[in-house]
C-alpha cells in the first residue's frame, strides 16, 4: 500500500511528463512553422511542407486541458483539416472547417476530444431553446417562492 506522499510524487511525475510532452509538441509546431516560412521566403517549394502551408497549424500550447493519456489525431498531425459531418438534428451534410476547429480548440478552449455535431442553424435553435427553458424554470421557482411565503 502506498502512502499519500508516494502517490503525490507519482502524480507530480506524471504531470511533469505531460508538460514535457506538451512542450515538445509546441516546439515541433514552432519549428515546422519556421521551416515553412524560410522555404517560402527563399521561394522554394518543398513538397511535404507545401501541403502543410495550406493547412492551419496547431498550437498545442493554446489547447485546453486534456485529462486523457493521449492526444487526438490533429495534434499528432500538426495541422487542422476540414472535417465533414452530418447534423444530428436535421441531417444536413456540413463541413467543420479548419478555421472553426482552431477557434474552438485554441480560443474557446473546447475539449480536444469533441467535434461538431450540429449545423449552425440547429445550434442557434438549441441555444434559444435552452434560454427559454432556463427562463421558464426561474419563473417557476419565483412563483413557487411567492406561493410558499403567502
Amino acid at each position: 500500500m502506498k502512502s499519500g506522499k508516494q502517490r503525490r510524487q507519482e502524480m507530480n511525475l506524471d504531470r511533469a511528463a505531460r508538460r514535457a510532452a506538451d512542450a515538445a509538441l509546441a516546439q515541433k509546431a514552432r519549428l515546422e512553422e519556421r521551416i515553412r516560412k524560410a522555404a517560402i521566403a527563399r521561394g522554394e517549394k518543398i513538397r511535404s511542407l507545401a501541403s502543410v502551408s495550406k493547412k492551419i497549424l496547431v498550437n498545442a500550447a493554446n489547447l485546453g486541458p486534456n485529462v486523457s493519456c493521449g492526444w487526438p489525431e490533429f495534434v499528432h498531425r500538426g495541422y487542422y483539416v476540414d472535417l465533414p459531418f452530418t447534423c444530428k438534428a436535421c441531417g444536413v451534410h456540413e463541413v467543420w472547417t479548419a478555421t472553426q476547429q482552431k477557434w474552438w480548440y485554441e480560443s474557446a478552449k473546447g475539449g480536444v476530444w469533441t467535434a461538431a455535431v450540429l449545423c449552425r442553424p440547429c445550434r442557434v435553435k438549441e441555444r434559444e431553446r435552452k434560454i427559454t427553458a432556463r427562463q421558464e424554470h426561474f419563473e417557476g421557482l419565483e412563483r413557487k417562492q411567492l406561493n410558499t411565503k403567502e
